[in-house]
């Protein structure tokens, strides 16, 4: 007589979803501590299948008629262009973002404006597992939006939600805040579990692929930034969004990293306000706003006094997706007090500025690396293209050497450990941007070839072919000594 064997329980890391027969304190695949949930697992599957129960899979060739996917536009024009042009039928979206950053209202001001153009009413819809119903009204009340016709439910039981929107007029979008509140009751585990959270997921994204709407999933983040649970579930959805930005700035930006549809590290720009999220539809005016451009005071005779420029500071030209976006790049460099440098930089990769100064030193005769540099990227930016080595270069200079660069010249190109200027990609769309912003120069590569004709603008092209074009530009001839400014080499 054959023996039954129990189901024994299993223990799942909810940072990587790796099973482990038994709980121990770290997981030994990812190494965090105290991530391991005892879970139940379903029924296991027969070892072999056999091929004659299966059904016959239809093959066609690559080359074929195609579609392009139909788009519904949600009347918010930022999140229309990071998601490709609108919404797509039947399409999963993954939102994730920092607690407070603004997800729940930016979904809710799109469910309402997308209802303000349906053909019927309760074409949209918004779960929430985290709020009360009073809550959200409130917020809508706020938001201006209360009058639209969102249908509004507090669940967070998959079955009950299914059942309410597996229907012939189901809506056309579901919003569901957040996937980490919803659970399946055919799982024997918590919320939040990488089981429950895979489940969830999975049930409501072949609902929603089967009746044709689009449904979006909030997603909580870990404290490393990354979405919690496990990383399968980005691999399931269409459209991984991310919702970025520092609480001391008014800015956030909303960043697609995946995008089944569209391009991807396409970014949308909204300004926190009283009534919520507004559209910023030219960025890089915004991130410049504070910029010293413009007069400052006034003489006797009442003539204007235009303000001295300011030295550490350079303005460069990035690109986010297909938007050429102008920051400004700011740079501090004090003499070390402490054995040891210290290095600080907000918004950018904290391992280049590191390269830069290496490459300062040994190329370029300086001794920038024994000081204390501090770098920021103005108005809570956060850029990860190598083409702005140039621009950081130029604020350290300017910095070092308080040499201002001049308010009206924009900087990019990336810097190889030879010291060369290395020519970068969307010459001629970054030095569009920066003469429609008043830019009159530009310092840009020797050997990009997409600025040799000025890349179709008015700007003044200088190249740099070499880091030491640039030190020769910015450090003064009568540079002090080392005993009257710490970090110029005599």
């Amino acid at each position: 007589m054959a023996r039954t064997q129990a189901r024994q329980a299993r223990y799942a890391c909810q940072q990587c979803g790796v099973v482990h027969a038994k709980w121990t304190g770290r997981c030994d695949a990812c190494g965090a501590w105290n991530s391991l949930i005892e879970e139940l697992p379903r029924e296991a599957l027969p070892k072999r299948l056999e091929a004659s129960g299966g059904r016959v899979i239809g093959f066609v060739g690559l080359s074929g008629p195609s579609m392009l996917p139909p788009r519904r536009l949600t009347g918010i024009a930022e999140l229309d262009r990071v998601c490709g042009g609108g919404l797509v039928p039947g399409s999963a979206i993954l939102v994730g973002g920092d607690p407070g950053i603004g997800k729940s209202t930016l979904l809710l001001q799109a469910a309402a404006a997308l209802a303000a153009s349906a053909d019927r009413p309760g074409s949209t819809a918004y779960i929430t597992g985290e709020e009360a119903i009073d809550q959200v009204r409130l917020r809508a009340e706020r938001l201006g939006v209360a009058h639209r016709s969102v249908l509004l439910a507090a669940a967070c039981n998959v079955r009950d939600i299914l059942a309410s929107i597996d229907r012939s007029d189901a809506p056309e979008l579901v919003v569901i805040d957040s996937i980490q509140t919803m659970f399946l009751d055919t799982l024997d585990s918590a919320p939040g579990t990488v089981s429950q959270v895979r489940g969830a997921a999975q049930e409501l994204i072949r609902v929603a692929k089967r009746r044709g709407f689009v449904v979006i999933l909030v997603g909580h983040v870990t404290k490393e930034g990354v979405i919690a649970g496990p990383r399968v579930l980005e691999h399931m959805v269409d459209t991984v969004l991310y919702f970025e930005g520092e609480r001391g700035h008014r800015f956030r930006i909303l960043r697609a990293v995946k995008n089944r549809f569209g391009p991807t590290d396409e970014i949308g720009v909204f300004e926190m306000s009283d009534r919520g999220l507004v559209e910023v539809p030219n960025p890089s005016a915004l991130f410049l706003g504070g910029r010293q451009t413009e007069v400052t005071s006034e003489d006797e005779q009442g003539d204007t006094i235009p303000a001295p420029p300011v030295s550490g500071s350079a303005v460069f030209a990035g690109m986010e997706g297909t938007r050429p976006v102008l920051v400004e790049v700011q740079a501090l460099v004090a003499p070390a007090v402490l054995g040891t440098p210290r290095r600080a930089v907000v918004g950018w990769d904290g391992t280049r500025p590191a390269m830069i100064t290496a490459v300062l030193d040994a190329r370029c005769g300086l001794s920038v690396g024994a000081n204390d540099i501090y770098l920021n990227i103005a108005g809570g930016l956060r850029i990860a293209e190598p083409a702005a080595d140039l621009a950081v270069a130029a604020a350290l200079l300017s910095a070092l050497s308080e040499t201002p660069v001049p308010v009206d010249i924009v900087v990019f190109g990336e810097i190889a450990l030879s010291g060369e200027i290395r020519p970068v990609g969307h010459s001629e769309a970054r030095l569009k941007e920066a003469a429609k912003l008043g830019f009159v120069e530009a310092w840009v590569p020797r050997r990009s070839s997409r600025t040799r004709n000025n890349g179709g603008s008015a700007l003044e092209i200088t190249h740099i072919g070499h880091l030491g074009d640039l030190v020769a530009r910015l450090l003064p001839k009568r540079a002090r000594s080392p005993s009257e400014r710490i970090g110029v080499a005599s």
